[in-house]
Order: structure tokens, then sequence, then C-alpha cells
């Protein structure tokens, strides 16, 4: 074979009659342009059989939204798409909208990467699974209720305690399996979910990704994973598909792809994933950013990225064609240089001592029995009170990094708004060299200038961080004018240079960067006041595997360059291990372990830190332990 057989032919034959019609989905020439001409995917084919879930990985801009996104017909007004789409042997582009609308929610659902926006905040839980159920059938108003309490148990939910519930009284674990209840009312045949687990804590993405597979196993259900998380997409997936400026570079079954990646970008992303197990010196990251497929058309559309790129691919534009059995590559120096991208996986980093900043004398900041209670009025009226904070203690020297680690509602952010005086603590002390921040309001003017320049943060979502209507160059002004004036204050594109963004950039505004472009601008802004310690929120959470990388190499210079001390708060433990020298681990309001990370890592001690690590993917690089 010289294409495998799920792509829906062979050797450029159609497939066996009864093969075919083995086939839940498949899709032939799929091409995606907006309406001005511009192409987004590019010639994508695929197959899919009941019961077999494909991932679509690869950086923002590669294109998997909007492959998926066409396959239901649900594409911006913008945008258009051209190709064959067979479900269950009917042409869904040839199908009236009508009877696609009889298709959406029933026999195709989707669920996607944020479950709030996804659901009516007007309607309660209840409510979304009985509109969900009506498209599937008529049922009276007993047996859908008793119908509404089996979907909400089948994805972990307490019908009592839920049901009557609206979004935001949800956690975002509770309110995805909700919208995975919704989506899965109506018994599809096949899922598309789209970075469902990318905002969930580690231990709901395991509850989630496991309740998935479940639902596949008893269900028979096709299920079609859009990731940028390459543990996640092995741990689920059969096959995975690597999309790349539009188009697919790699296609191959999930274990051979990563054991074996054919592709230089597939191993580019497979060497960005930061390992869980050791902490390495250097973090890989795949230098640029995907290009525009029109841009690309005629050439490898990876080639200005790639280390073994040649004139060859200047010239040309590869195709996919058989890398091995059910394996397909679109390289066309893969011949030529297989074994060294064996060799790059094979090679890859082990532990190294991780690399500390020299540590100054005695303790930057310092937290003494923080306490921290919210009331809140529910919907009936009645007052309720949540304990977000109980007795933490814990300090923070000068030069060094800590991690603050632990489920939503752990009292992670709670922490951080008081040392950032958005919130005040109940009780408890809470100093910043030496100057006490636990009520900021008590605070003098020239105190209260201070402290701000003392404490910085990097949010997780940099575009709300920044004002859409300041150039950047304004925006980093701003926040050169409120530092220190002692003569060393560095120019907007010095602060630039630093962050690794060219100068020009001072002219654009937050909307012409990309996601990792615009956190290195927050970061740039965060450190224009030469801040003695820096709050980083979830700063890589919503980036791309390689960009990810890269910020997490800016903040390790920075740390190093100025002595800044971090406090890093993060669910993924993988940047704990690379980026932190303690961890603390936050439960309910209170601290349940803290330790050297490393220590902490390998020999946990307390059920819920254990419970933690046990929720990660399986590490494809586990190594040699730090």
């Amino acid at each position: 074979m010289t294409v495998s057989e799920h792509a829906g032919r062979v050797d450029g034959a159609e497939l066996p009659e009864e093969a075919a019609a083995a086939q839940l989905l498949r899709v032939e020439n799929l091409t995606v342009r907006s309406r001005t001409g511009q192409t987004l995917v590019r010639d994508v084919n695929l197959a899919l059989a009941a019961g077999q879930t494909l991932g679509l990985v690869g950086e923002s801009g590669s294109g998997k939204t909007m492959t998926a996104r066409s396959l239901v017909r649900i594409l911006p007004a913008n945008v258009v798409s051209a190709g064959s789409i067979w479900f269950r042997g009917a042409e869904l582009t040839a199908m009236s909208e009508r009877a696609l609308r009889r298709l959406r929610g029933t026999s195709i659902s989707m669920v996607l990467q944020d479950p709030f926006t996804a659901l009516n905040p007007l309607q309660t839980v209840g409510e979304h699974l009985r509109e969900s159920l009506r498209r599937s059938g008529r049922r009276d108003r007993k047996a859908t209720t008793a119908e509404i309490g089996q979907r909400l148990r089948e994805v972990g939910l307490d019908p009592d305690a839920v049901a009557g519930k609206y979004p935001f009284q949800l956690s975002g674990g509770m309110r995805q399996r909700v919208a995975l209840a919704a989506a899965l009312a109506a018994d599809p045949d096949l899922l598309i979910a789209d970075e469902p687990t990318t905002a969930l804590d580690v231990t709901t993405q395991a509850e989630v990704l496991e309740l998935l597979k479940q639902l596949q196993r008893d269900r028979g259900m096709a299920m079609i994973f859009i990731t940028h998380d390459l543990r996640v997409a092995f741990s689920i997936c059969d096959r995975v598909m690597v999309m790349y400026a539009g188009s697919i570079v790699e296609d191959a079954p999930a274990a051979e792809l990563d054991a074996r990646p054919q592709h230089p970008y597939s191993l580019g992303l497979l060497l960005a994933e930061p390992p869980v197990s050791h902490y390495v010196s250097q973090l890989s990251f795949i230098p640029g950013s995907v290009p525009a497929a029109d841009s690309v058309a005629a050439q490898c559309s990876f080639a200005a990225r790639c280390g073994w790129a040649a004139e060859i691919c200047q010239v040309r534009r590869p195709e996919l064609i058989a890398a091995g059995p059910g394996r397909q590559s679109a390289c066309v120096r893969l011949a030529d240089i297989s074994e060294e991208l064996q060799l790059a996986v094979e090679q890859q980093p082990t532990a190294t001592a991780p690399r500390r900043a020299a540590r100054g004398e005695g303790s930057l900041l310092v937290a003494r029995c923080l306490t921290k209670t919210y009331r809140t009025s529910s919907l009936t009226g009645r007052a309720r009170t949540t304990v977000a904070l109980q007795d933490v203690s814990f300090e923070i020297g000068a030069g060094e990094s800590v991690g603050l680690v632990g489920e939503t509602g752990s009292g992670k952010t709670t922490v951080a708004r008081c040392i950032l005086g958005l919130a005040s603590p109940d009780s408890g002390e809470l100093s910043l060299a030496g100057i006490d921040i636990s009520q900021y309001r008590n605070l003098s003017k020239p105190r209260l200038r201070q402290a701000r320049r003392l404490v910085q943060v990097v949010f997780q979502d940099p575009y709300a961080s920044l004002n859409p209507a300041l150039t950047i160059g304004s925006s980093l002004s701003e926040a050169l004018a409120a530092g220190p004036d002692d003569g060393t204050r560095p120019a907007v594109a010095e602060l630039l240079e630093m962050v690794g963004l060219p100068a020009s950039y001072a002219g654009r505004r937050p909307a012409a960067l990309s996601g990792g472009e615009r956190q290195r601008t927050a970061i740039a802004r965060a450190i224009a006041v030469r801040p003695r310690l820096l709050i980083c929120d979830e700063p890589v959470a919503a980036l791309d595997v390689s960009v990810q990388a890269q910020i997490l190499e800016l903040l390790r210079d920075v740390r190093a360059r100025y002595g800044t001390s971090l406090l890093f708060i993060t669910h993924d433990l993988s940047v704990v291990r690379q980026m932190t020298d303690r961890a603390l681990v936050l439960r309910h309001g209170q601290i349940v372990e803290s330790g050297a990370t490393a220590a902490m890592l390998d020999n946990p001690q307390h059920p819920y830190t254990i419970r933690l690590i046990e929720s990660i993917p399986p590490d494809h690089r586990s190594g040699p332990v730090a």
C-alpha cells in the first residue's frame, strides 16, 4: 500500500465496498477558505470507524478547529469549505441546512474547550439536558427527569446537587461534565472534542479523559479529539494526525508517532513537551511561528523552521506519502533524515541539576497564618460562606522560585490577590521586603507606590491584560514611567529586545500579535518597573507547547538576569518541575505539603499530592529523575 486504508483509498483506487461501509466518517480533499480567498485548510483526507479516536494536534493556526467545524458545517459566515464529507454513507456537503440540524447534537455532537461559553447562563443544568434530550425524541416529563438524572450520573455528577444549579454556580470541571452530558444526551455516533481538557486541573483532566474513554467503550462511539497536549493525545487516541499551516504533515498510530516521529515538525512538538520526571537545563522549542497556508503553498510549509531543510524543500510542495505500514508523512527528505529524527528522540537531555539563581539574604515575602472567607448570596437569598484560605504560612526568599499547586478552588488565586492588594486577608500577616502589605488600604501613598513596584503579575490570558486600544509601545511606556527613575531606565526598544521581540512591534496593537508574542509583551510590561517579586498566574496554560517552552525559558532568563523572585501558580506539574525550587500544595485553602520541588515530586508524602501526580498523563519522555 502506498496510502493507508483509513484514508479511504488504496494505491489511488477506491476501497472495497465492505471496507468503505465500515467507515463512519470519510473526508476527501477538504479545503477551507475565507470569502476573501485566504486558504485556512488544504486538501485534508481522513477516515474514522465506529469506536475509534482520531487526534488532531498542532499549534494554533494549524487548522485543527476549522477542520472539525467543517465536518458539521458550522463555519463562520465569512468562511466556506469544499471537498467531500461522508457520514454513515451520506454526503453531508449535499445536505440541506434543515437535514444537517437533525444530525447535529444527535448523530454528531461537539464539546468545546470553554464550557462556560457553550452553556446558557440563564438555563439550569437540568434545562440544558432537557433541551438536548428533546432533540433525540419525545419523552413525558417523568421519563425526561429520570433520563436527566441518568445522564448526569453517567458523567459523575449528583443530579440532586447540580440539576437545579446554573453554570456560574459550578466549578470548571463540573461545567465541562455538564457540557459533555448534554453533548452525549442523544447518544451520538461521533463526538468532536475541541481542547476539552486544556483549562482543567490535572485531576479533573484525568477524570474527564477516563470518562470519555469509558463512555466510548460502552457506546462504541467514534471521537475526534483536538489538542495541543501530546501527552493527552497519546493517552486517549488510536491515531494522531499532525497539522501544520492548514495541511496534514504526518498521520500515524499514536504509539508509533510517540516512539518514532517521521516528520521534523512532529519531532519538534515532542521535544517541546517539558518532562515531569526530571529537570532539563534547556527547554526545547521550535523557533518562529506557523505561517499562513497560502504563503507556503509552493514549498514545504515547515521549511523556514526546520533544521533539516534543503533547497528541494523550498521549491516543491511535499505530498503526504507512505512512511511505513499505516503511516504517512509529508517530508521529501524523510529517507535521508529518518535515522537522525530517531536519534534526536533517543538522545534527549536527561536529568540535570536545576540552575539556581543566587539567593539573597533573608526572605522577600513572608505570609503568616493567612485566612480569608468569602460570603455570597445564593439565588434563594441564603448567605453562603466559603473558606478560601485557612492558616496559610510560607516564605519566598530573594531570587527564589516557589510553585503554588492545587485544583480550582484550592485558594491559589486568593493568595496572589492578597499579595497584589486585590483582596485583603481577614486575619494573618503579609510582608513584602519589610513592608506590611496585609491591608493595602492602610499604606501611605509613598509606601503604596513602593509596594506596587516591588510586585508585578503575569496573567494566564495576555490579551485580556493588555489594553487593546493602546500600541505595545504605549503600554510599555506607561509601565516604564511607573518604574524607578535612576538613570538606568531602558527604552521601549530595549525592553522589547529583552523579551525577544523586534523594536518594530512597538507600533503594533495586541490584536496583531500571536498568543506567545502577547505573553512576551505582558512579561515586558511586568519587568519594566523592575519588580523584586513576579507572580506568574498560569502564564503558559493556554499556549501551544512550543510557545510554552519559549515563555518558560524567557522567565528563567528574567530570574537569572535580575535575581527576580517568582511565585509560580500552575496546575501543570511538569512546569513546576522545570520552573521552581520549592513547591506548596494547596487543598481547600490549606497547605497540605511543601518542600523542595524535586523531592516532593519524586517522593510525595500527602495522599492529595500523590493523587495529583498519579493524574498526570504518562510522560512519553520519562527518564532518570533529578
